[in-house]
């Protein structure tokens, strides 16, 4: 079933947001190389490794954070996005040497995005 595998959080100032997510919920941030943009390590209440995600600047007024949930193909999942009545916002775009990802919006207007790992990566 798929699943949250990451998530984005769009910051206006990604210092002050750093700032306020490691002292609410104690968020790891980790620079990516070239970038105003960071890797976040979140814990599960257990002490477990929760879902990563990422944190960069937000480049539209109306970007909001977005969860990416993973599955097997996301070409498959984007056919059936639209089958069911949703939309694609954004196409499959790869991310270099992690997988692909596409935008879409579901029948209530709900953002989300889908998740394909690049299996070759592991």
């Amino acid at each position: 079933m798929p699943a949250i595998v990451h998530f984005d959080v769009p910051a206006e100032d990604t210092g002050r947001a750093k700032k306020f997510y490691s002292n609410l919920f104690g968020w790891k941030f980790e620079s990516w190389p070239g970038m105003d943009f960071y890797l976040i390590s979140t814990t599960n209440l257990d002490g477990t490794p929760g879902v990563g995600g990422g944190m960069g600047k937000r480049m539209d007024p109306s970007q909001r954070m977005m969860n990416y949930f993973g599955v097997q193909s996301i070409d498959a999942a984007m056919t059936q996005v639209q089958s069911l009545g949703g939309k694609l916002i954004t196409g499959k775009m790869p991310v270099p040497g992690m997988g692909y990802l596409a935008n879409c919006m579901d029948t209530e207007g709900n953002s989300f995005g889908l998740w394909e790992e690049n299996k070759e990566a592991k």
